[in-house]
């Protein structure tokens, strides 16, 4: 049987390592850290099209149970004005046989996603080594593929899957040209609270363009509000956002919104010590995803910046028709050529999307004037089904 070797256990490692099983393929998850929840102050959205790669493994129940909806975004200019409003994108989606397809989008921190799809392939007998940091690869003399971990030992399998994340080493492995991934000019920061003073409705996302920075929120049925927010400024090092500490955060942010006549400034600075800020980046495109006996998938593949929260449902994507690629196609080299024609169109189409959303956030009166006044018609536009592209794929297993 054919065993493929997993390198980085988060989202994209564990639903492959799953979806590999169900095609009749045995693998091992190696994950570099202690725990897989790296970023774990951090939350995201799972879309419609996240969730139907998901359901296709049986694995969208406790994502799903583990989280909660949002049935419509709002949009606020910095003066308060309410510039639009709209379903969320994939509410109300319908499956091929027209049903409705499911929960729509759901709201989790990264950590319990980490936590549910680990929990769950380890119900199904999948092994997860941790502390198993990749440091080197090489194909041997039977075709098969040796991976080296910084800590001496090492593992040999058929294939090699790299969903070791933006900072890829298996993706430089594969190509030692490939590009670095690009810093987007913004810090994503990311807050709870139960001490707001105006907190957004149940339900809703509340979407702010600020005069200086772009926020969000939306609130947790237990009543605690979770917030991020989009902050242009420089790309801090590893040492300097370990030295940030949510009393700075608060104060930085809490100044960028302070002029705007929103709810924003008072939410952040309601908020205690649950801030974590960190750089955005992305990756326009990489030129070679796979050799003879290693491939990536989501982030090392294909970043997108943080604005179209599709990093998580493209990663789920990948995983699912990278499986479906190897179990219908007779060696690696041709599985990993059909999984790129199937992707690199759609998930590069994603990251320039959320490259352009990053774009309309950016500060300036006459940026401002022009997207406010073009944004109610774009949004019209999307809640007519301009967007359908993006949330309603669908894998046909």
């Amino acid at each position: 049987m054919t065993n493929a070797l997993i390198i980085g256990g988060g989202i994209a490692g564990a639903v492959t390592a799953m979806a590999l099983q169900k095609a009749g393929i045995e693998s091992e998850v190696y994950e570099a850290y202690a725990s897989g929840a790296d970023d774990v102050g951090a939350f995201l959205v799972v879309f419609e099209n996240g969730l139907s790669a998901l359901r296709v493994i049986d694995a969208d129940g406790p994502v799903i149970e583990n989280s909660f909806p949002a049935g419509r975004v709002e949009f606020l200019s910095n003066t308060g004005k309410r510039l639009a409003e709209r379903p969320m994108a994939g509410t109300g989606d319908q499956d091929a046989e027209g049903a409705p397809d499911g929960a729509g989008p759901r709201t989790l921190r990264r950590a319990t996603l980490y936590r549910v799809l680990h929990d769950e392939a380890t119900r199904r007998g999948i092994a997860v080594q941790h502390g198993k940091r990749l440091v080197a690869a090489e194909t041997v003399e039977n075709g098969r593929i040796v991976a080296t971990f910084s800590d001496g030992t090492r593992a040999e399998g058929d294939l090699l899957i790299g969903a070791d994340g933006i900072h890829s080493v298996t993706r430089k492995l594969i190509d030692p040209a490939a590009a670095r991934p690009r810093y987007t000019g913004q810090n994503t920061v990311c807050g709870y609270t139960r001490d707001a003073k105006n907190p957004p409705e149940h339900g809703t996302y509340t979407m702010i363009f600020g005069k200086k920075a772009f926020f969000g929120c939306t609130r947790a049925p237990d009543g605690e509000t979770w917030w991020f927010a989009n902050a242009p400024g420089p790309e801090l090092s590893r040492d300097d956002l370990a030295a940030s500490t949510p009393d700075h955060w608060r104060h930085r942010l809490g100044a960028l919104f302070e002029e705007d006549n929103s709810p924003a400034a008072d939410i952040i600075r309601s908020t205690g010590e649950t801030i974590v800020g960190s750089n955005s980046y992305d990756i326009a495109a990489t030129p070679r995803w796979y050799t003879d006996t290693m491939v990536i998938i989501g982030d090392a593949a294909h970043a997108a910046a943080p604005n179209a929260a599709q990093g998580a449902s493209m990663a789920i994507e990948d995983a699912i028709v990278l499986a479906k690629s190897l179990r219908d196609q007779p060696d690696n080299r041709r599985a990993f050529r059909a999984y790129e024609e199937l992707r690199r169109e759609r998930v590069e189409k994603v990251v320039a999307a959320s490259a352009n959303m990053a774009r309309r956030t950016a500060v300036g009166t006459v940026r401002r004037v022009v997207r406010d006044t073009v944004l109610p018609h774009r949004v019209a536009r999307t809640e007519a089904g301009a967007a359908d592209w993006l949330t309603s794929y669908r894998i046909e297993w």
